[in-house]
């Protein structure tokens, strides 16, 4: 491909260049994602002598679980479409990043099981946060990878906008750290920082694109 603007392509190579058929699959996979997330909550089943107060405080922790990771999945799937909506062609390369990053997306809903039915101990929530942060990784390759080949998107990107655009993918690593290191003393503000990323992405990409520094190179920043 010429990396410089549009790549020489026969039609049936744009055919099988274009990023249609990778979104479609990528949206399916989510969709598949998010519904086996809501299957972990059931109806509850209440034992001898039990409320359905009871039985529905026990589920608690599970639809914590669900929630959280519903706005994460979510916050990917955002990500992603916004991602590719910059995409021209997808090459080899991008197709075998992207079925990574769905790879990692789709353990989320068995790290969530497991934070609903240990809510409080450091093994779930680092299990969750690895989760997090090996998907967020995943979502930097992509990233850097687009950057890095401007041929394949439908315009270029400057140095700076390649460097913001890094950073903003790999911001939640370090919050995700965070509350990984937090897990043992404060299960609950773990919770907190991991349900909070898509917000305190929102802030930094609303800074970048005030301040007059970062505001021009942040422009296409989603």
């Amino acid at each position: 491909m010429n990396e410089a603007g549009s790549p020489n392509l026969t039609a049936r190579e744009q055919r099988n260049a274009s990023p249609d058929r990778l979104m479609a699959f990528t949206d399916g996979v989510f969709a598949i994602i998010i519904t086996i997330l809501v299957l972990e909550i059931a109806v509850p089943d209440l034992g001898s002598g039990q409320t359905l107060s009871q039985s529905l405080e026990e589920l608690r922790p599970t639809f914590l679980a669900y929630v959280i990771s519903f706005i994460l999945v979510g916050a990917y799937w955002m990500w992603h479409r916004n991602a590719f909506a910059q995409v021209r062609f997808v090459d080899h390369n991008v197709l075998w990043l992207n079925l990574v990053y769905l790879l990692l997306v789709a353990l989320i809903p068995f790290a969530a099981a497991t934070l609903g039915e240990y809510e409080q101990d450091p093994v779930a929530l680092h299990l969750y946060g690895a989760v997090l942060i090996c998907a967020t990784l995943a979502r930097v390759g992509i990233d850097w990878y687009l950057g890095r080949h401007p041929g394949l998107l439908w315009h270029s990107m400057s140095v700076q906008a390649r460097r913001l655009s890094l950073l903003a993918a790999a911001a939640p690593v370090v919050v995700y750290t965070i509350g990984m290191l937090l897990a043992g003393t404060a299960p609950y503000l773990t919770l907190l920082l991991y349900v909070s990323m898509p917000l305190l992405y929102v802030v930094l990409i609303v800074f970048l694109k005030n301040d007059p520094r970062t505001r021009a190179a942040s422009e296409d920043l989603a």
